[in-house]
Parts: C-alpha cells; structure tokens; sequence
C-alpha cells in the first residue's frame, strides 16, 4: 500500500468522502504512529466511499469521542504506550466488540495467534496487499453489522418478553422446552384449558407466528442474557 499522501492530517482527523451518507454509515477507526502509513490507509479506504477517522495512538482514541456506528478498528501491534495487544483487551473488557484487524511490520507467530485468540478478524504484515486489506475490512464492517442487527432484534425480542406476566413467562418457557399442554399443565398444577389459554396469550405478545418462531426467539433472549 502506499505509505504517504500528498496532504497530511493530524490525527484524529476524519476523512468522509462526499458519498458516503451519515448516520449508520461505516466508520473505520485506525490506529497507527506513522504518519506516512496512517494517510496511505486513510486513502485507500476513501477511494472506496468508507470515512475514516485516525490516530496515532491508543491513549487518543481513547480518548476520543466516536459515534455508536457499523465499522471496525485497525491497528498497529507496537504504538507508543499502550500497545496494540493491549488495547485489544482493554476494549473487550470494557464490552466494545468492535472487529479489529492487526497490521505489524514486526509480526511474528505467538503475537498472531494472541490476537486471534483475542477475537482479532485478521492479522495482516507490512507491507500488505491494499486489496487484502480491503478485503478484510469489508468482512469486519459486514461481521460488526449482522451483530449489530442481532442486537438489534434482541431488544426488539425482549421488550416483548418484558410484556408477559410471571406464569407466561413459565409456560413460555415450558412451550420452549418441547412440552405438550398436558405436561405443563400438570406440572404447573393447572388445567389443560388454563394452561392453553396462557398459552396463546404468549403467542399473540411474543409476536410467535409458530413455535419455532418462539423457540428463535428464546434463543435471542438467551444469546442476549449471556452478552
């Protein structure tokens, strides 16, 4: 890839080509101490309509404030002060899920599999391929956003959910399970017609077109509870 540019910007800055629409548009975020590669790759992703926004090193995007969009984060293993490895896991602990793809010049194979252990999408060597990261990019802002749509149908889900009352929340849960009326009813201590009454009202809040349709959901809820 190209390692200069003819206009240099300070870090942090924000390229946004005039096509790329706001909002829940892609933001790449990108963390590098050489200038140099920084606007070569804030280039690169801008002749393919993705803004950017770039750093020079952990402790400034840290410190920035980002909008909550669809994306991911390049970064460069050995930065100044907090390394890239470490901010990896700085982020996943303070719950950012962002995809993150490594780049290095110094890359070597414990340092790989730690960050891919770690959840890192890709680990790329200097100088790469300006189409592999490319590549890569596109498959970490695709990842991030089909999470971000599961999150989304998550909540959706549990709002629903939060609509039942305690006893459709156990019959909800018992449907789930595979049982049959007559099994809840009897281990609930209900009759058939109550148990079939509740039933439908789970049915009819949770939006459940089938029982499968409930038990997808079930699993949203659980996928949800458990981050």
């Amino acid at each position: 890839m190209a390692t200069a540019a003819s206009d240099r910007r300070p870090p942090g800055a924000s390229r946004k080509p005039a096509e790329t629409a706001a909002g829940t548009a892609p933001l790449v975020l990108i963390v590098e101490d050489d200038a140099g590669v920084r606007d070569g790759l804030g280039d690169l992703l801008a002749s393919v309509g993705l803004e950017t926004r770039a750093f020079a090193s952990t402790a400034e995007l840290l410190a920035a404030t980002l909008p909550d969009r669809p994306g991911c984060l390049v970064l460069d293993v050995r930065l100044p002060g907090l390394s890239g490895l470490d901010l990896q896991a700085k982020l996943a602990a303070m719950g950012n899920r962002m995809p993150v793809i490594f780049m290095t010049g110094y890359g070597d194979v414990p340092m790989s599999v730690r960050a891919m252990k770690a959840g890192a999408l890709d680990f790329l060597t200097k100088p790469f391929n300006d189409q592999d990261m490319l590549d890569a990019v596109a498959a970490a802002i695709e990842r991030d956003a089909a999470r971000r749509r599961a999150g989304a149908a998550a909540d959706e889900v549990a709002e629903l959910a939060a609509t039942l009352t305690p006893r459709e929340t156990e019959i909800m849960a018992a449907v789930v399970k595979g049982l049959l009326n007559k099994q809840i009813a009897y281990d609930l201590g209900l009759s058939e017609i109550t148990v079939k009454i509740h039933r439908g009202n789970v049915m009819r809040k949770m939006k459940a077109g089938s029982v499968a349709d409930l038990v997808r959901k079930a699993e949203l809820l659980k996928a949800r509870a458990q981050g």
